[in-house]
C-alpha cells in the first residue's frame, strides 16, 4: 500500500529522539525524509555513536548507565529546552511507555509522538491491561492479576495456578523481568531475578504470575490509529523463535494463521485499542496454541522492534504514520485498503556468542560490512536497520542488538532463501555474535515448514548451539572451495618467491582437503569452460570465483550456483564460514597429508575445577563461601551484563576451594571466579 497523498497540516519543525542505537537512527531517517530537523541525545558511552552523528544536533545527557542518562526525564527535558524541539519520538524501551514522561512533555508544551497518557497507563501496567482486555471482550490467559509481595507468596500462587507459570514484570517488555518456572525452586529464584531486573530496567519492581501455555506460538497484531477515532490493524507478525523470552527471528505474516483467525485477532486488537482511546502505532500480543485458540498477553504502546517486517508487507512507513498522527493528520486509508503483499523475515543480529549459550559479548567491531540494501536482481528486498559502524564499540551498558536484517520475497520460501544469502554476505568481526545461529535456523527443515513454538530454540538446540556440521554435499562443496583458494595462494606464493636460476617453483594440482573430519582427494584444473575440481571418485565440480588473497568475503559459483563464503587464513589452514558452518580446511599435497596423520593431537587445558566468567560483566553476588559444599544445579554466583541477570550454577557436587573475586568485581570473559577441590 502506498501513500495516496495527505491534506497537509502543521508539521513539526524539530523532533528529539529520546533513544539510542538502531531505533534512533531509524527515526532520524524518516524525519529527514519528511524535512524535519532532528536532535539526538547521547551518554558518555555513546559519544561517538551513529545516532549522534546522523542527527542535525546532538546533546550529551550524562553517564553511560541508562539509569543516569536515557531514562532520566529531567535530562531529556533539558535537552528539549536547549534545542527547541517541538516533538519527541521515544523509540522503544527506555521512556517509550512511561506515562510520567508523556505527561512531562505535555506540561512542557511538546508533542509526544505516541499514544495518549491514559492508554500508556492502562496498557503499560500488565495487570490493569488484562482486566481491560477481558472487559473489552479480548481472550485472556488464566493467571493471578494481583501484585505479589515476596517469593513465598509467588510460590503459593504458582502452585495454585499450576506449573509451568510465567513470572513477569508488570512494567516489563523486551524479555526483561520475565522467567518461566516449572517447579517451586524456579518460582522462588525467578521471582527474585524478575524483581531485580524489573527494578534496574524500568524502575518498577512489581511482579505478577500467569499460566504458561505449552506449545505456544507468539503472534502479535500491529494496530495504528489517528486522533480522529480511526483505528486499523495491519496484519500480524509471528515472533515465536525466542531465546530467554527475547525475540530472535520474526516474520510477517504468520505461516500458521488462517484468514478467519487473523481477522478475529485483528478485530479484538482494534476493540482493545478503542477501549482505551488509542492513537499512534501499537501492538497487541497474543499467545496462540496448536488449535489456533489465542490469548491476550499485553499491549505495547509503542513502536515494536520488529516493525520493519510489517512495513515490508504493507508498504507503509510506520514511523512516518506516527509522526503524521501526532501532528493531527487522519489516516489516509481504512481497514479495507490494508493489503499484505509477499513475505518478510527479520533476523536480530545480537552481540551474543551462540557457542557460549548466547552470553553477551562486548568489544570493538573490527569489521562490519552488511549486505547491499534495496531491491536485488531477483526481485527480493534486503533491509538492514542498524546503529553501529565498523570501528565502533559494543558497550556493556545497553541492549546487545547490533542490527535487524530483513528480507522480503513474493512468498515465504523465497524470503527465507534471501535471508540465508544475506546472512552469508554479512561480515561481522571483533566480537561474539549470533550470525551463525541465525544462518543455521534458516536451513532447518522445521523452520522452513513453519512448525514454530516459543520453545523452538530449546527443542532444536537441546545441548546448546554447537555450530552446523556440514552434510556430505556441503562438505564436498567446501572442499572444492578450499582447493580453489589454496591453488590461488600457491600460485601467488610461487610468483612472490621468484625463480631459482631460470626455473620458477612449480605448483602442483593434486591435493588432499581435510575438513570436518573428512579427507577429500582432489585435483584442480582448468578447461575452456573455466576452472574445476575433480574428486577421486571422478565427480567434477565447476568453480568460478572473484576471490583474491586478502579478500575476506568471496563470491563463488559452484556448478553455476552462487554462494558467498567468508574466508580467513588460520595458520596453515583456511577458515570457511557459510550457512552456519564454520570449519578450518587444511589443503596439503598427498605426501604431506600422509605425514600429517601421524602428528599427535594437542590436548586442551583442564578447567573442570574452575568457574570462569562466561561473559564480560559485573559479578553482583557470590552465593557460596570457601569450604562450602555445593550441589549440582545450585546457584553460586550472579553476573549482570547488558541489563540481564545471569545465574551461574554448579555443574556437579563439589567443595569450594577458593573464591577469587568479590561481589562488585568487573570481569572479562574466562576470568576466574572460583575454584573447586
Amino acid at each position: 500500500m502506498r501513500h495516496k497523498g495527505y491534506k497537509e497540516k502543521r508539521m513539526f519543525k524539530k523532533i528529539l529522539i529520546a533513544n539510542r542505537g538502531e531505533i534512533a537512527c531509524r527515526v532520524i531517517r524518516t524525519a529527514k525524509k519528511l524535512g524535519i530537523a532532528t536532535v539526538a541525545v547521547y551518554s558518555d558511552a555513546d559519544r561517538d555513536a551513529m545516532h549522534a552523528r546522523l542527527a542535525d544536533e546532538a546533546v550529551h545527557i550524562g553517564p553511560s548507565p541508562s539509569s543516569q542518562s536515557y531514562i532520566v526525564i529531567e535530562k531529556i527535558l533539558e535537552a528539549i529546552r536547549k534545542t527547541g524541539a517541538d516533538a519527541v519520538h521515544p523509540g522503544y524501551g527506555f521512556l517509550s511507555e512511561n506515562a510520567a514522561f508523556a505527561e512531562a512533555l505535555e506540561k512542557e508544551g511538546v508533542t509526544f509522538i505516541g499514544p495518549p497518557v491514559r492508554a500508556i497507563e492502562a496498557m503499560g501496567d500488565k495487570i490493569t491491561s488484562k482486566k481491560l482486555a477481558a472487559k473489552a471482550g479480548v481472550s485472556t490467559v488464566p493467571g493471578h492479576l494481583g501484585l505479589i509481595e515476596n517469593a513465598d507468596e509467588a510460590v503459593r500462587i504458582a502452585c495454585s495456578i499450576g506449573y509451568p507459570v510465567m513470572i513477569k514484570a508488570s512494567a516489563g517488555g523486551g524479555g526483561k523481568g520475565m522467567r518461566i518456572a516449572w517447579n517451586e525452586r524456579e518460582a522462588r529464584e525467578g521471582f527474585r531475578s524478575s524483581k531485580n531486573e524489573a527494578k534496574s530496567s524500568f524502575g518498577d519492581d512489581r511482579i505478577f504470575i500467569e499460566k504458561f501455555v505449552t506449545e505456544p506460538r507468539h503472534i502479535e497484531i500491529q494496530v495504528l490509529g489517528d486522533r480522529h477515532g480511526n483505528i486499523v490493524y495491519l496484519g500480524e507478525r509471528e515472533c515465536s523463535i525466542q531465546r530467554r523470552n527475547q525475540k530472535v527471528i520474526e516474520e510477517a505474516p504468520s505461516p500458521f494463521l488462517d484468514e478467519k483467525t487473523r481477522r478475529t485477532m485483528g478485530e479484538q486488537a482494534v476493540a482493545l485499542a478503542k477501549a482505551v482511546g488509542y492513537h499512534s502505532a501499537g501492538t497487541v500480543e497474543f499467545i496462540v496454541d496448536a488449535d489456533r485458540n489465542f490469548y491476550f498477553l499485553e499491549m505495547n504502546t509503542r513502536l515494536q522492534v520488529e516493525h520493519p517486517v510489517t512495513e515490508l508487507v504493507t508498504g507503509l512507513d510506520l514511523v512516518e504514520q506516527m509522526i503524521r498522527v501526532a501532528a493531527g493528520e487522519k489516516l489516509f486509508f481504512g481497514q479495507k485498503e490494508v493489503r499484505l503483499e509477499g513475505w518478510a523475515i527479520e533476523s536480530r543480529l545480537y552481540a551474543e556468542d551462540p557457542y557460549r549459550d548466547f552470553l553477551p559479548s562486548i568489544g570493538r567491531l573490527t569489521r562490519y560490512r552488511p549486505p547491499d540494501e534495496g531491491r536485488q536482481d531477483d526481485g527480493t528486498i534486503i533491509r538492514n536497520d542498524t546503529g553501529v559502524f565498523e570501528g565502533g564499540e559494543i558497550s556493556m551498558y545497553y541492549d546487545p542488538m547490533i542490527a535487524k536484517l530483513c528480507t522480503w520475497g513474493p512468498d515465504r520460501p523465497t524470503a527465507i532463501e534471501a535471508m540465508a544469502d544475506a546472512l552469508d554476505a554479512f561480515e561481522v568481526e571483533g566480537i561474539g555474535h549470533n550470525l551463525p545461529f541465525l544462518s543455521a535456523v534458516m536451513q532447518q527443515e522445521r523452520f522452513r515448514e513453519g512448525r514454530l513454538t516459543t520453545a523452538y530454540i530449546a527443542e532444536e538446540f537441546k545441548d546448546g548451539f554447537q555450530g552446523v556440521a556440514p552434510d556430505a554435499r556441503s562438505a564436498r562443496t567446501l572442499a572444492a572451495v578450499a582447493v580453489t583458494i589454496n591453488q590461488a595462494l600457491q600460485e601467488r606464493a610461487s610468483q612472490i618467491s621468484g625463480t631459482i636460476g631460470n626455473h620458477r617453483r612449480i605448483v602442483g594440482h593434486e591435493w588432499v582437503a581435510s575438513l570436518a573430519g573428512q579427507d577429500f582427494q582432489a585435483s584442480w584444473g582448468t578447461s575452456p569452460d573455466g576452472a574445476y575440481v575433480r574428486f577421486s571418485d571422478d565427480e567434477i565440480i565447476s568453480v568460478a570465483t572473484d576471490w583474491v588473497p586478502g579478500r575476506r568475503l568471496a563470491t563463488f559459483n559452484i556448478d553455476n550456483r552462487p554462494m558467498a563464503v567468508k574466508v580467513d587464513l588460520a595458520g596453515a589452514g583456511i577458515r570457511l564460514r557459510w550457512r552456519g558452518i564454520d570449519v578450518v580446511a587444511r589443503v596439503r599435497s598427498p605426501r604431506v597429508a600422509e605425514l600429517a596423520r601421524l602428528m599427535p593431537k594437542k590436548t586442551p587445558p583442564d578447567t573442570s575445577k574452575m568457574l570462569l566468567c562466561p561473559m564480560p560483566g559485573v559479578v553482583t553476588s557470590i552465593a557460596v563461601r570457601e569450604g562450602e559444599t555445593v550441589e549440582a544445579g545450585q546457584a553460586i554466583a550472579v553476573v549482570e551484563a547488558m541489563k540481564m541477570e545471569n545465574i551461574l550454577r554448579a555443574e556437579r557436587r563439589a567443595t569450594v576451594k577458593r573464591v577469587a573475586i568479590a561481589a562488585g568485581a568487573s570481569l572479562a570473559v574466562d576470568e576466574l571466579i572460583m575454584e573447586f577441590e
